[in-house]
Parts: C-alpha cells; sequence; structure tokens
C-alpha cells in the first residue's frame, strides 16, 4: 500500500439495515453516514450497512493534519474492511472506494461508484472540461481562500445539490455541520485531480477485476460522464447507469433507482 505510515485516526462507524450482505458505504462531502439511510431501507432484508464517517464528517474527528488526506481516510477506512463485503462510495466517497478496492481487491466483492469526482480521469480524456469545471468553482475557491467557511458550504451546497434549497432556512446545526466538512475540498485535489497515489495506473486498475456499477443522475454536472465514461473503458467488468431525472445527490433523492442498479450489480457478484 502506497501510504505513508502513520499513527491514524479512527473513524466513526455506524450499521443499520438487515440482510446477507454486508455493504460498505462512503458519502459525499458535507453529509454524513446518515444519508445511506434511504437506500438502506430500500434494501431492507436484502443488505446490511456499514457507513463511515470521513474526517471533519457526522461523529469521526477532525483530521489532525498529518500527512496526505486521501491516504489518511484510505488508511483509516482499510481498518473496517475486514471481510468480503460490497463496497458503495459516492462523490469524494467513490474515490476512496475505489482505492480500497484496488488495495484489497480480494475482499471487495463488488464496486459501486455513484457521481465519483475522480476528475483525474477526465484531466486525461477531456482536459478541457475539467478546465471549464474549475471555473464554474472559482466563487468556491475564492470564498474557501479568504475563510469564508459560511459562503463557501453554501456555494458548494448550491453547486452541487441541485441549489442551494435556500441556504438561510437550512436549520444552524447542518450549516455548521456543512462549514465543517467544506475545509477538506483543496486537500483532495491532490488525489482526485493530480491522481497523486495513481489509482488511474493501468497495475492499480487491473486489480479492480471484481463487478463495478458506476452511476450518474442525467442531470448531473458534465464532469461526471467524463469520469464514468473514461472509468468504463478502464475496468474490466463495468456498467455505467444513469438515472433519469437525477442529479448528482442520486443516491439520497433517487434511493428506489440506487437500489435496483444495485440488485443487478449484487447478482453478477454472489456471497
Amino acid at each position: 500500500m502506497n501510504i505513508a505510515s502513520t499513527d491514524p485516526q479512527g473513524l466513526a462507524a455506524h450499521r443499520f439495515g438487515t440482510g446477507p450482505r454486508l455493504v460498505m458505504a462512503l458519502h459525499c462531502t458535507m453529509a454524513h453516514s446518515g444519508a445511506w439511510r434511504p437506500l438502506a431501507a430500500a434494501l431492507e432484508g436484502e443488505a446490511r450497512f456499514l457507513g463511515l464517517d470521513m474526517f471533519f464528517h457526522g461523529r469521526s474527528p477532525d483530521w489532525d493534519g498529518k500527512g496526505d488526506f486521501h491516504d489518511r481516510m484510505t488508511e483509516a477506512a482499510l481498518k473496517h474492511l475486514t471481510e468480503p463485503m460490497d463496497v458503495v462510495g459516492h462523490s469524494f466517497g467513490a474515490t476512496l472506494a475505489i482505492r480500497l478496492a484496488e488495495e484489497r481487491p480480494e475482499i471487495v466483492r463488488s464496486l459501486t461508484l455513484i457521481e465519483s469526482v475522480q476528475f483525474s480521469v477526465t484531466r486525461a480524456d477531456a482536459p478541457e472540461v475539467l478546465s471549464e469545471r474549475n471555473v464554474k468553482a472559482r466563487p468556491f475557491n475564492e470564498a474557501l481562500d479568504a475563510g469564508d467557511t459560511d459562503l463557501a458550504a453554501k456555494l458548494f451546497n448550491g453547486d452541487w445539490a441541485e441549489g442551494d434549497g435556500g441556504w438561510e432556512s437550512v436549520p444552524e446545526p447542518r450549516r455548521a455541520a456543512m462549514r465543517r466538512g467544506v475545509v477538506i475540498v483543496p486537500h483532495c485535489s491532490p488525489a482526485i485531480i493530480d491522481d497523486r497515489p495513481g489509482m488511474l495506473e493501468p497495475s492499480m486498475l487491473a486489480r479492480v477485476s471484481m463487478p463495478v456499477l458506476l452511476m450518474r443522475g442525467s442531470k448531473t454536472e458534465p464532469i461526471i460522464g467524463t469520469v464514468n465514461d473514461g472509468l468504463e473503458r478502464r475496468l474490466a467488468d463495468a456498467s455505467n447507469v444513469v438515472v433519469p431525472g437525477a442529479g448528482h445527490m442520486l443516491p439520497i433523492t433517487h434511493p428506489a433507482e440506487t437500489a435496483d442498479a444495485l440488485r443487478t450489480l449484487f447478482d453478477r457478484a454472489p456471497i
């Protein structure tokens, strides 16, 4: 494993749902493991979920700033990957999920990447799309650079969550959680844009031989399509699903459709 030796912090883990399959679920930025409850409810009796809170999210501690954020998150998540599991990740969580599959392919039974932000794929395949995305993200980056986490969280939420939903109407505890979580975004870039860990190296992708489900919403950002299409070309056994009418938050807004796609995947990866 290409991760520097550290004294890793632990992640808070939550279990919910019932069923014979064990699913590790990795949430998106500014959310927490509870975001998976609608999907777990849709798969009740079929799968039980192990949800992990990222650093700066939910009940997990803040990252201590040591090492590389993606390395530390991977190292902490691997502590929970102790038996055969189906691994599901959403957005930034999907970038962790594929890395877990590369590190422990022998026990990752199937891999689901929902709205993955592995923008290094776009950087290689369609750099003009990444440039357009960077222009759109400029106000967010300027707010974060200025230390205005309230504005940064509002802009990030409005960008990726199908409109800001009326930021001022969001309860303060939820806004505080978003302000806490949004600070990780610049620390993700070395892995998700520059691919510092080498996740797209052919030798690493060859390890992802288990069945893979790639999902995105039809109303999502164009860059997500370039990521999923590029991953489909690179992976040995990947299906590429687009959910009509859904945006970036599709596992939350469309749990039934997500569950149906997972059932099809699980048929390809029997226990």
